[in-house]
């Protein structure tokens, strides 16, 4: 026997029985030493075991971290122009308010006491009634004429100014009117046709009518043109400027010369009213 079994014996001899459930560790020897008996853990209860539970741990914490850091760092980022962009809106505004050009904001107005409108403001506005065009002045008679003269004369006056002749044609015209007329727009008896139309009076020599006498049958122009004081002034005045050289003439030969009357100096006698009412309408 070796020399150390005394020594095991005694110490097998001072160790209580083992339990019956645990040979396997009482069998568990390496050479004739017996490994000392060793607890029961669970399957997290070995070091190896804790070691990669605890390595997988710090893994999972680092990925985490890792994560959250690029995360972080990310709303950073994004946060920088935002904030940059309030802190130069901020410096505007802050340079705008205090800006000398800003205009400043009206104080708001004191309310005053209300005043009872006046019975002139409450009445509602009259309507303006509608401006009638204004009568024509009628010329005030000269010469000895009556109105209805005066009238016709004014007509013969305006024709010729509208065409621009000369006064001395204006006399001439009134003088032939009141030889052929007496200043009236006369019909005839013996043209049907012109006592329909408006007229004041009536002659009978050949087919002649209106204020200058003037015949449809000589190409003037028709019964209804020449009863129209205005187009039978025209038709005169047109027919005088094409006599040549009318300006040296006297009023009396001019007027013969457009007309061709058979008493060609009867227009003379009204030269000097002629002139007067002509003065008096221009």
């Amino acid at each position: 026997m070796h020399p150390d079994d005394s020594i095991d014996q005694k110490l097998a001899q001072d160790r209580p029985a083992a339990r019956p459930d645990d040979t396997a560790s009482t069998e568990r020897t390496i050479g004739r030493h017996r490994l000392p008996e060793q607890p029961r853990r669970g399957v997290f209860g070995s070091p190896r075991m804790r070691v990669a539970l605890a390595t997988g741990v710090t893994c999972c914490l680092g990925v985490g971290v890792f994560a959250a850091t690029g995360v972080r760092d990310r709303a950073e980022a994004d946060r920088e122009p935002v904030a940059e962009a309030v802190a130069d809106r901020a410096a505007t505004d802050d340079r705008a308010s205090r800006s000398l050009d800003r205009a400043a904001s009206p104080a708001p107005a004191s309310p005053t006491p209300s005043a009872k409108p006046s019975p002139s403001a409450s009445r509602p506005a009259a309507k303006k009634k509608p401006v009638k065009p204004a009568k024509p002045v009628r010329p005030r008679p000269v010469a000895g004429l009556t109105q209805t003269q005066m009238d016709n004369a004014k007509v013969i006056v305006d024709v010729g100014v509208g065409l621009k002749m000369p006064r001395r044609a204006l006399v001439v015209a009134m003088a032939t009117a009141m030889q052929e007329s007496n200043l009236y727009n006369l019909a005839n008896d013996w043209v049907p046709e012109s006592l329909d139309l408006p007229n004041q009076g009536s002659g009978a020599d050949h087919d002649s009518v209106g204020l200058f006498q003037q015949r449809p049958s000589s190409g003037w122009g028709t019964v209804a043109e020449l009863m129209r004081p205005a187009y039978a002034a025209r038709a005169f005045y047109v027919a005088l400027r094409e006599i040549p050289g009318w300006q040296e003439m006297s009023i009396a030969g001019a007027a013969q010369a457009v007309q061709v009357s058979a008493f060609p100096d009867a227009y003379a006698q009204h030269e000097d009213r002629a002139t007067t009412i002509v003065a008096a309408l221009t």
